[in-house]
């Protein structure tokens, strides 16, 4: 300890260790040294001399340190000192606060340090992933020094570093988690971190994008006030323009995810302006930039309209319109606002047709084109904007053949309104001009009128302008050459050539009004054919190539002017690879290629503001043909304007059946209209049968319901509701169906007579059975039998007195002598008990006889009396079908009603009830009379 003191400052007696020898021992502390204060206190020494000694500590003590890194990891103290001091090695802070005089040779010696002891590090792959498991820990002095040090390897070595981290599993998502950290120092590092990460590596671009990276960051920069926020809502922005950029899956993530949408409440600024602060200045900007990433013109045509159509649909347009004329706004945002709105609108005519009708808030109102218009032909305005405006005119004319009419119309004479200022006004006056990049600027707006547009070009031929009182109007095409011919700037110039070679390009009554004036093709010829100096090669080259378009695009209507003598004098007076040599200057101009680059003008200085980049395409297409046109023969030229007539001759035929397809075309959709009406129709008519029948079911159910409840009256209910339903040709199956209930009823009435015999029958048996006679018999013999039996109890009882008597005698005689005894008295009685025996015998007999007559009796009455209960219950069944036979000739007689009545609503004459009652009244009485005649 004593040791550490020293080295931390204390005062030691004898010499003092130099700061090599001071690590080397404090190294090898962190090595040997078992106790783990020991190793804190050592590498916090390390620490505090790395920046001073960034070298020694550096080449010796980096091994040490990753050892702590993997050994100590119990120790959150002594991580953090480990990871501080990695990262003042490999990333001095000193560096970014070095004075701006310091030489590039220490500078350099710095970075080359830093890339050193990078490579060093990173020599072992292991130690990222090491350093990806540390970000893990939630301890604040792991987690922060564990994202500087991995930040200040991916400056160093991104491209290393993001393949480690790539491989590594879960990295990115361990990366990503920081943004979810409360901490805003670790989650604002984590910003940086993830910036460099996602640095030109498209595959970590979207694995971050699909880590939700897009709905975190916007989150962060609504919580930080959007373009009110700070340092934040910038690091945000810029991760943000680092995912999209040139990600088309990314790009197209965004869209799907309603991220679009987002962005509007970015653009919404208040009615007071001023006093920007320059961080908000830098937001809004990148905010800008963001938009543009979506709707750039390199973005595939499919993904930019999509973009474009959901920005026009969800109000992001017109909010950005909104700070287009707003007051007050910074010039560099205003500047990026109209380049931002160019390429939203750029090639979709929705957008475009939502910009021709912004007003600007002045008074009156006018086009925001022409306000536009009037900052590009104003000199006094700043070059970026002006560029802006020409970029946004560019934009708004780009694949817009509408807005091309409407700009042209206003230079015609039968549109021109002289109480405002229009589109066309602005051009003209931009276009002649003392100003030359008001001169280019309007020449190459102009052109892109004409761009692609045969129609266009044509009618800019009507335009004329007045030079000075006193002399006729000339053409704006004659005016045009005119400033040629007078020798005016080499921008001037340029962009005078640019206009002329779209306007006559593809266009043969162009290419003869050109060639009408005699002045023309001379003066073409002399520039052509002089020797000038490097600035003039672009206008001699310019020249080449309008004389070739003049010579290409000849319908040889002027005969002093036709393609072969024009050949001749190209020929003549210039030579024909000193022509094709004059052409070729355009293509090897420096600041050519620049513009075929990008459609946006971007360039340093006015002065190198030559060049269109829609006009570079035409250059492309026309240089070969033209070559070949000045090199080819009579015959040639004859051999093609044959092959041209044929090809014209098919191309009408050709033109013809597209006119008829189109008329078949049209056809098929009106009778695809027309269809889509009917099958809506049959649609509807079927959804409304469906609702019917549904409505018919319900009333069935209704109907059988009230059937069931009320009995008689639903029936007939039932039978009138559809009665209106029945038809002409329904009238016969009625008149069938009547003639047969009728049969119906005969039948049943037969029956019924049937029934009311075999009732009548029964009833009769019945009484017979139950005829006074046989219960008067049965009465008699039981009241006989009664008696009989009454006799034979009394003779019993009788005998058994006598009996009695008898026993006592014999007893008497028993305790008498025998010769006392009288002997008479005892057959007396013998005599008497035998007579009653025998009496009582017959008696027995009677009663015997009388029992089964009474019981015979009895047998007959049982089987006469089950009879009866057999007649009884065939009566009540004979009745209860009598009942229903009633009941049906009763439906029968409502259902011959209900049918008599529909058949008079249908017209059919029917014979009443009371007509057929009378009837058959008549006929009972002749057949009553006939009988009394026959008895």
């Amino acid at each position: 300890m004593n040791f550490l003191r020293g080295v931390m400052g204390g005062q030691a007696a004898g010499p003092q260790p130099t700061g090599a020898e001071t690590i080397q021992k404090l190294c090898d502390r962190v090595a040997s040294s078992t106790l783990l204060e020991d190793r804190r206190d050592a590498v916090r020494a390390l620490k505090s001399l790395s920046k001073k000694y960034r070298m020694e500590v550096g080449t010796q003590a980096m091994d040490h340190l990753v050892t702590i890194l993997q050994t100590d990891r119990s120790d959150s103290e002594i991580l953090g000192y480990s990871l501080d001091t990695l990262y003042n090695i490999i990333c001095n802070d000193e560096e970014e606060e070095q004075d701006e005089s310091e030489d590039e040779n220490t500078q350099k010696q710095t970075d080359d340090l830093c890339a050193l002891f990078t490579e060093k590090f990173l020599q072992d792959p292991e130690r990222i992933t090491l350093l990806l498991t540390l970000l893990e820990e939630f301890d604040f002095h792991v987690r922060w020094p564990a994202v500087k040090l991995l930040t200040a390897l991916l400056k160093s070595q991104g491209a290393q570093v993001q393949g480690i981290i790539l491989v590594s599993p879960m990295g990115v998502s361990r990366l990503m988690d920081l943004l979810a950290d409360s901490r805003e120092v670790i989650r604002n590092d984590g910003l940086l971190l993830l910036q460099q990460l996602t640095r030109g590596n498209a595959a970590i671009q979207k694995i971050v994008a699909f880590e939700n990276a897009f709905e975190r960051l916007l989150d962060i920069i609504t919580e930080e006030g959007s373009s009110d926020g700070g340092i934040v809502v910038e690091d945000c922005l810029l991760l943000l323009l680092n995912l999209l950029k040139n990600n088309s899956s990314n790009q197209n993530f965004f869209k799907e995810g309603s991220y679009i949408q987002r962005m509007k409440p970015w653009f919404e600024v208040g009615d007071d302006n001023s006093g920007w602060s320059a961080q908000k200045v830098t937001n809004l900007h990148l905010m800008l930039q963001l938009v543009r990433v979506m709707v750039s013109p390199v973005n595939s045509p499919g993904a930019t309209a999509s973009c474009q159509k959901c920005m026009f649909q969800c109000g992001l347009l017109q909010q950005l319109c909104t700070i287009l004329m707003a007051t007050g706004v910074p010039a560099d945002i205003l500047t990026e606002t109209i380049n931002t709105v160019s390429e939203v609108i750029r090639g979709s005519q929705i957008n475009q047709d939502y910009f021709a009708s912004v007003n600007a808030p002045s008074s009156p109102p006018r086009p925001a084109i022409v306000v536009l218009l009037m900052s590009m032909v104003n000199e006094r305005q700043p070059f970026v904007l002006r560029c802006a405006v020409l970029y946004c005119f560019q934009c708004f004319l780009y694949k817009n053949q509408k807005g091309q009419g409407e700009i042209v119309a206003t230079l015609l004479p039968s549109t021109i309104d002289a109480n405002s200022i229009s589109a066309g006004q602005l051009l003209c006056g931009g276009l002649f001009s003392a100003d030359s990049l008001s001169n280019w600027c309007a020449a190459v707006a102009l052109a892109h009128a004409l761009q692609d547009n045969l129609t266009q070009k044509e009618q800019l031929l009507r335009v004329q302008l007045a030079t000075s009182l006193g002399k006729p109007p000339v053409s704006l095409l004659q005016q045009c050459t005119n400033i040629l011919s007078q020798g005016s700037k080499v921008q001037t110039r340029v962009g005078l050539l640019m206009l002329l070679c779209t306007w006559i390009s593809n266009c043969p009554i162009a290419v003869t009004h050109f060639l009408h004036n005699q002045d023309n093709v001379p003066f073409l010829t002399a520039q052509i054919s002089e020797n000038l100096g490097e600035d003039e090669r672009l206008v001699q080259g310019l020249c080449a190539l309008l004389l070739g378009i003049c010579i290409y695009h000849n319908d040889n209507s002027l005969e002093n002017y036709t393609k072969e003598k024009l050949k001749q004098l190209i020929e003549k007076r210039i030579g024909k690879e000193n022509f094709v040599e004059k052409l070729g200057f355009i293509t090897k101009h420096e600041l050519y290629s620049r513009a075929a680059l990008k459609p946006q003008p971007v360039f340093p200085s006015p002065e190198q503001m030559l060049f269109d980049h829609e006009f570079t395409k035409l250059v492309k297409d026309l240089e070969g043909v033209i070559t070949k046109a000045v090199h080819k023969s009579t015959e040639e030229d004859k051999k093609e304007e044959e092959v041209k007539k044929t090809l014209e001759q098919h191309d009408n035929i050709v033109t013809r059946y597209k006119e008829l397809i189109r008329e078949q075309d049209a056809q098929i959709q009106e009778l695809k209209e027309q269809v889509a009406a009917l099958s809506s129709q049959h649609e509807q008519m079927q959804a409304t049968v469906a609702q019917q029948l549904s409505q018919i079911q319900q009333h069935k159910d209704q109907y059988n319901i009230l059937k069931l409840k009320l009995g008689k009256e639903s029936p007939s209910q039932g039978d009138g509701s559809q009665q209106n339903g029945l038809q002409t040709e329904e009238l016969s199956q009625l008149r069938e169906e009547l003639d047969e209930l009728r049969k119906q009823h005969a039948v049943l009435q037969t029956q019924l007579a049937e029934r009311d015999a075999l009732i009548t029958t029964l009833q009769s048996s019945s009484q017979t059975t139950e005829s006074p006679a046989g219960g008067s018999d049965n009465t008699e013999l039981l009241q006989e039998l009664e008696a009989l039996r009454s006799q034979v109890q009394s003779q019993s009882s009788e005998i058994s007195h006598l009996k009695t008597e008898r026993q006592e005698l014999l007893t008497r005689a028993e305790a008498e002598p025998s010769d006392t005894a009288p002997p008479s008295a005892s057959a007396e009685l013998e005599s008497r008990l035998a007579a009653q025996t025998s009496e009582t015998e017959k008696m027995k007999r009677s009663v015997a006889e009388l029992e089964q007559q009474l019981a015979a009796s009895t047998s007959t009455a049982a089987i006469l009396q089950t009879e009866k209960e057999k007649l009884q219950s065939e009566v009540q069944e004979s009745k209860k079908e009598q009942d229903d036979l009633l009941m049906l000739l009763a439906d029968q007689d409502q259902k011959i009603h209900s049918l008599k009545k529909r058949l008079k609503d249908l017209g059919e004459t029917v014979e009443d009830e009371d007509d057929l009652d009378t009837k058959d009244q008549t006929s009972d009485d002749d057949d009553e009379e006939e009988d009394e005649d026959d008895k």
